[in-house]
């Protein structure tokens, strides 16, 4: 017992100078790698890459296990097979890699520390797209609608034809009326404006899928995986209003749950602009004299 004691006090006195040692460049270069494990999770999570991963992650802890156990043939045939497989990892995992990439590409320095403008036309267009779906929905016309975020979708607006008009929902059940020559594409927008319409969307490549979803759903949620835009979908078959976001769909919304996941992801709350301290002094000058001519 007293061995135990001992030993646990030891380790105690090694976890404590351990934790001495540590000085903010090490905190701040874990938080990076953490954040930079963290995306890489969340862009393989939905996606062909997920089961490559977690092969990656039984294949580690073989090779740790044999060499525990001292199991040589087989530890030198998994390390081998470890060196051999970063550069496969490359190949295997290029759509994430690009997505990655594109999304820090496309992200700018000064997000970081100012709120972006929102321009008007977004909530005007959310506005009608509300209307225009909700009518859609009632009359079991197919819709796919693609909100541009901070990812370009350049390449995707070439697929189709490159328009430059505002959203109303007028124009939106004309473009997705099932005789209309652009009603099977997607329409994009983008700052509140339609830019393009008929386009062509990458399927998902989520194998886990439930078998019900058509190509305009798995199109939808492709556009999603890709990029950070935010997809709107109503089916033909059913009329149900659906939501892709980061791979993710949310289906079965009402009308107003449309507009207020809308808002929340194409509006985030804007923090209210501080009066400037010319104001500042101008109201309390004002309040001393309105409190001069009570008294007076």
């Amino acid at each position: 017992m007293d061995t135990f004691f001992a030993a646990a006090g030891q380790l105690f006195v090694n976890i404590r100078n351990q934790i001495q040692m540590i000085t903010i460049s090490d905190i701040i270069d874990i938080a990076i790698i953490a954040y930079i494990a963290y995306r890489m999770l969340l862009l393989v999570r939905h996606s062909r890459g997920a089961q490559v991963a977690k092969a990656i992650v039984l294949l580690l802890a073989a090779l740790v296990l044999s060499n525990a156990f001292r199991l040589n043939v087989v530890n030198f045939i998994l390390s081998k097979t470890v060196e051999l497989g970063l550069l496969a990892l490359v190949v295997v995992f290029q759509p994430e890699i690009r997505r990655f990439l594109e999304q820090v590409g496309s992200s700018r320095l000064g997000d970081m520390f100012s709120k972006e403008e929102i321009p008007s036309e977004i909530e005007d267009a959310i506005g009608q797209t509300v209307a225009a779906y909700t009518a859609l929905s009632r009359d079991k016309v197919g819709a796919l609608m693609v909100f541009e975020r901070k990812t370009p979708l350049d390449d995707i607006i070439k697929t189709g034809t490159v328009l430059d008009c505002s959203v109303s929902s007028e124009l939106l059940k004309n473009l997705f009326w099932n005789k209309a020559p652009l009603h099977d594409g997607a329409v994009i927008v983008r700052n509140g404006r339609i830019v393009g319409a008929g386009c062509v969307l990458p399927l998902s490549g989520n194998t886990n899928l439930s078998k019900d979803l058509g190509m305009r759903h798995r199109a939808g949620i492709g556009m999603s995986e890709n990029s950070d835009a935010v997809v709107a979908i109503v089916s033909e078959e059913t009329g149900s209003i659906s939501v892709a976001v980061n791979g993710m769909l949310k289906r079965h919304l009402a009308p107003e749950t449309l507009e207020r996941l809308m808002e929340n992801e194409l509006m985030p709350e804007q923090e209210p602009a501080k009066p400037s301290v010319l104001a500042n002094l101008f109201k309390s000058k004002k309040g001393e004299s309105d409190d001069g001519e009570t008294n007076h």
